[in-house]
């Protein structure tokens, strides 16, 4: 008799990743039979205590050994709330449990940058890469499930900055170094696993909060629209995120290649020839440049550089647009600058 359809679908999403990372692993040409094979490859998993990342957790501590690979965990302790250290120690242990070595809990100070959410997603993401890096790990999983990955979608609607926030988190990022094996599954698949194998999860009250904009979203905004709409909402915005992706891709490979056609001799760019592109290239174009010039990404917003397009599409004299990061876009003689003040 067969694990639980629960188990068994975390363990071969699992699986699939793992076998991805062993294939993007590159191993020297001058490897003889004299050499020190190398050492097993680590894979880490970042560990809320929570129901996805612990039935994450559990698979990879199930399928790694059988494929040669180390695998390790890691908890980041925000600090946000009380008793987070001892909450922090608790998921270690539980992660030893499961043997995954090498286990560690994180400290990390949650600053105030761009709001409670962003600047603790900051501090997570800055502590895993740390992790990454002290331990040589291959890759850090992340236990985001298809539920996430709709909230992601909604929450990007909300933005209106575009297909590209429509395209919700995708499944390798960080150059290889973050998975999310989960995408593709639902979030009770994770909860239904941790329950038949009797893993201790942590609720953490955060999901819960109101103050939290992805908390109302989860527990208000997507139930009112599965009322309205029926089931299956969440599927569908899953794979608009996708389809998103997907033409996202393929608009920012286009834009890439226009980038020399619309620029002269010196390499300015030259504002008859970003006309001639279509919008959604064009922008791209701009936003490319922009961040060439030292416009910070993340800061760099849809309104930005819809203000700078203007300086192509509806040319009245505008004087300098002023972007992020201390960069200014005029127009000069057919020509658009774009440059650090």
């Amino acid at each position: 008799m067969g694990p639980h359809p629960a188990v068994a679908a975390i363990r071969l999403a699992v699986r699939r990743v793992l076998h991805d990372v062993l294939n993007d692993i590159t191993l020297p040409d001058n490897l003889t039979p004299l050499h020190e094979p190398p050492p097993p490859p680590l894979v880490l998993v970042a560990c809320s205590g929570g129901a996805d990342s612990m039935a994450l957790a559990s698979a990879l501590a199930f399928e790694a050994p059988k494929l040669g690979i180390r695998a390790g965990g890691v908890t980041v302790d925000h600090g946000l709330q009380e008793g987070s250290d001892t909450r922090a120690t608790e998921v270690v242990n539980r992660l030893a449990a499961l043997r995954l070595d090498p286990v560690e809990a994180v400290a990390v100070t949650v600053g105030r940058g761009g709001g409670p959410e962003a600047a603790a997603r900051d501090a997570r993401y800055a502590a895993l890469d740390a992790a990454a890096e002290r331990h040589g790990a291959a890759a850090v999983l992340l236990g985001h499930t298809r539920d996430d990955q709709a909230e992601t979608v909604l929450l990007g609607l909300a933005r209106g900055s575009g297909i590209r926030s429509l395209s919700g988190m995708a499944a390798v990022t960080g150059a290889g170094r973050y998975r999310r094996p989960f995408l593709q599954l639902d979030r009770q698949t994770a909860r239904k696993a941790c329950m038949v194998q009797s893993l201790p999860v942590w609720d953490d009250p955060h999901n819960t909060d109101p103050a939290y904009t992805r908390s109302r979203l989860r527990h208000d905004g997507l139930p009112a629209l599965e009322k309205a709409l029926g089931k299956g909402v969440v599927e569908a915005l899953a794979r608009t995120a996708q389809l998103s992706r997907d033409d996202a891709d393929a608009l920012d490979d286009w834009a890439a290649e226009a980038d020399a056609s619309v620029r002269d001799e010196s390499g300015q760019l030259e504002c008859v020839k970003l006309y001639a592109l279509p919008p959604a290239v064009r922008r791209r174009v701009l936003r490319r440049a922009a961040i060439s010039a030292g416009s910070p990404a993340g800061s760099l917003f849809a309104r930005h550089v819809e203000e700078v397009d203007r300086l192509i599409t509806g040319w009245r004299g505008q004087g300098v647009i002023n972007l992020p990061g201390r960069v200014e876009a005029q127009r000069q003689g057919g020509r658009l600058v774009i440059r650090q003040g």
